[in-house]
């Protein structure tokens, strides 16, 4: 049998199928957790009053960052004198319209650094709900509607789990699990959640060590496979179960986060370690260290054959990939909280704690700062990138950047 389409409808299905695929940024530091989106290809450029898009007003504090989903964007703030108030907001990416805003109580602690808030956590998607998990230990599913489909207050199941000066781990959606790591001084755990209940499909004592690094993912065989970073080193599972994979001792930073480009990983441990999965068994084979390479608060970025990493003098290193070689540095206007990002233009995007937008070129035999901008405020989070477009926020405001 063969089926004939009216011309018009044909062509319209042949335009709809040659359309390229929107990537969206659906949680920290974009696909698998690393700061590196190749396939969105075409990011601002440029941070200017030009290419500032849209500044909408936020109702309270956050360091998320955040998250696009097809045509809109999520955030999560937390207001009030002791920031029992958790918002959780969505605004159009065309104009910034504010499409919804979600309120809930607090029901864990609320107590942090003054550096840091209550929605310190950036909020994970899987496209068709956002998971949004704050310093309180509050787990909170919408859709993208906002309608609630479960919350978790975990500080009812785990009373203990807490640090004095609030947690900062983002959660990730990997295949059909949210996993979490809620790790702190005392009752420290990583669980991997049911996307459509909330109900943990498993959990995992963890060192009692207050941490804020986030998990990230490794492809091993066509296998994602997610690595948990802790003062102990690094424990590499099976998402849908929390199986043991493998596991690198030795400890590791308990701040910027690992970085992962496919069966390899870049680890801020003894300066920077990079290690690559072997077959099924098989430890994690070490491949170069790097004592004297050692990032700051930011998390290490991993691209295309290039590392790059930013110390706490705001210095800008440049590495070989392959060998760890240095390649160049260059200083920052820092210092810097939020961590590099880069899309499939080679240009990396990032903004310092004072506020100041920065664009580096880091295509030729040194860096080059190509755009700057001064927004004012206090900012402490990571930049998204979207298709065109650049998203990041402060405590007060959230800003979009695109090409005009």
């Amino acid at each position: 049998m063969r089926l004939f389409l009216p011309t018009s409808l044909s062509l319209a299905l042949f335009l709809f199928l040659a359309m390229p695929v929107k990537a969206d940024w659906l949680n920290f530091r974009g696909p698998h957790g690393s700061g590196y989106a190749p396939d969105i290809t075409t990011t601002v450029g440029e941070l200017s009053a030009q290419t500032l898009a849209w500044k909408v007003t936020l109702p309270g504090r956050g360091l998320g960052s955040p998250v696009v989903v097809g045509e809109r964007i999520f955030v999560t703030a937390a207001s009030g004198p002791e920031q029992q108030q958790l918002h959780l907001l969505c605004f159009s990416v065309k104009d910034g319209t504010a499409l919804w805003e979600r309120r809930f109580w607090a029901t864990g602690r609320t107590m942090s650094h003054n550096k840091t808030n209550v929605a310190a956590p950036t909020p994970a998607s899987d496209g068709e709900r956002i998971y949004a998990l704050y310093s309180s230990n509050d787990l909170i599913c919408v859709d993208l509607e906002g309608n609630l489909v479960w919350m978790r207050g975990l500080t009812l199941d785990y009373p203990n789990a807490s640090n004095s000066l609030g947690m900062a781990s983002s959660p990730i959606v990997v295949g059909d699990t949210l996993v979490a790591q809620i790790e702190n001084d005392s009752e420290s755990f990583a669980a991997g959640f049911d996307l459509v209940t909330g109900v943990n499909k498993w959990k995992l004592d963890r060192p009692k060590s207050a941490n804020w690094t986030s998990p990230t993912v490794l492809h091993k065989d066509g296998e994602a496979i997610v690595a948990l970073q802790s003062s102990d080193g690094i424990l590499g599972l099976l998402p849908s179960t929390g199986s043991s994979v493998f596991t690198i001792p030795g400890g590791a930073s308990t701040i910027p986060s690992a970085a992962a480009s496919g069966d390899e990983l870049f680890i801020p441990a003894n300066g920077i370690t990079v290690v690559k999965l072997g077959a099924s068994g098989e430890e994690p084979r070490k491949i170069w260290n790097q004592s004297n390479q050692r990032p700051g608060t930011p998390s290490v970025l991993v691209a295309g054959e290039k590392l790059f990493l930013i110390n706490n003098a705001g210095v800008l290193t440049c590495a070989n990939r392959a060998s760890g070689e240095v390649l160049w540095e260059m200083r920052l206007k820092g210092p810097f909280s939020g961590s590099p990002v880069a899309g499939g233009d080679g240009k990396l995007y990032l903004f310092s704690e004072q506020g100041v937008g920065q664009v580096v070129d880091s295509s030729g035999e040194k860096g080059v700062v190509l755009s700057e901008i001064e927004l004012g405020e206090t900012i402490l989070s990571t930049a998204s990138l979207d298709d065109g477009a650049l998203y990041i926020r402060s405590d007060g405001h959230l800003w979009k950047f695109a090409k005009k």
